[in-house]
């Protein structure tokens, strides 16, 4: 296929093979998605099916420690659940948060950095002291703030159930100035351009030229962006869990796995806490390097063919 061999051909795929740092992330991060996607096929238990969960099986050891069972590979947590089937479940949640959260940051960022970077100067000022003033906010402060209000205001219980889609619209609005100043921005420097002034020319509507015209050329920084992004609203969900406004225990995530086995730690179930650490730290690292390789691939001062 033609599509095909263009792809084998191409210098993107070129450097990305000859990259050992970009081709192991890559691999990591596919086996994530993968095995986290995946996980009530590739699970060995359910975590959500209270009827198979036996509290005396809680705070079993990892097979390879003495006092284990051989029916859970990386012991169980406090609740009895199998510590492989929780990290499973939850890698699939955060990666569904920071996946979701960095889509509507781009959704925003990119619809208010078009408009700011093409509207002129009122338009401008407006949007771009609107994300100076979302800027003065952290991401945790804005989560505490109305994660507080909500969860007063549903309840627990109530709060279980929209905790995912919370989560994203959180992170999601807290971070979208950053991806709308890279669009303004990249926006400013296409929008007097020849083939802008053409298309104003012959008489195509403003919406048309910011989309189809303007928005393919802004969206190199933006796809580095978001890379990192995901990492980041990852990172987010992860610390929001462990101070108790994220996901439940009850819905695990990497974070709220890590809070709940924080106080076991230093009685001897270090399991709990630290091996979803682990898979959290190499989900972090390696869409990182990743984002690395792609920014560095993607700027013409940095990559060299």
């Amino acid at each position: 296929m033609v599509w095909l061999r263009r792809i084998r051909q191409s210098v993107m795929l070129h450097s990305f093979l000859h990259d050992p740092v970009a081709v192991g992330s890559a691999i990591f991060l596919l086996f994530f998605l993968i095995v986290g996607f995946g996980a009530p096929l590739v699970a060995p238990h359910n975590p959500y099916d209270s009827a198979s969960i036996d509290v005396m099986d809680s705070e079993k050891p990892p097979v390879w420690e003495e006092g284990s069972d051989e029916r859970f590979l990386l012991g169980t947590d406090a609740q009895g659940r199998d510590m492989l089937s929780t990290i499973l479940y939850g890698l699939r949640v955060s990666l569904i948060i920071g996946m979701g959260a960095v889509a509507l940051q781009a959704f925003l960022g990119i619809t208010v950095g078009l408009i700011a970077g093409y509207g002129g100067r009122w338009v401008d000022t407006l949007f771009m002291r609107l994300a100076d003033v979302q800027l003065s906010f952290s991401t945790y402060m804005i989560a505490i703030f109305i994660g507080a209000i909500v969860k007063a205001s549903l309840g627990v219980g109530n709060f279980e159930r929209i905790a995912v889609p919370f989560l994203i619209v959180v992170i999601g609005l807290a971070e979208w100035p950053q991806i709308g100043r890279t669009v303004r921005a990249s926006v400013l420097g296409e929008k007097n351009k020849e083939y802008v002034e053409a298309a104003r020319v012959i008489g195509l509507p403003a919406r048309r030229i910011m989309i189809r015209h303007i928005l393919p050329n802004t969206l190199t920084p933006v796809l580095v962006i978001s890379t990192v992004q995901v990492a980041n609203a990852i990172m987010s969900e992860a610390a929001l869990s462990f101070i108790g406004l994220g996901m439940p225990i009850t819905r695990p995530s990497l974070g709220s796995l890590i809070k709940a086995g924080f106080e076991y730690i230093f009685s001897g179930s270090w399991w709990i806490t630290i091996l979803p650490g682990i898979v959290l730290v190499l989900l972090i690292l390696s869409i990182n390097l990743l984002g690395d390789w792609l920014r560095d691939y993607l700027n013409p001062k940095l990559y060299k063919s």
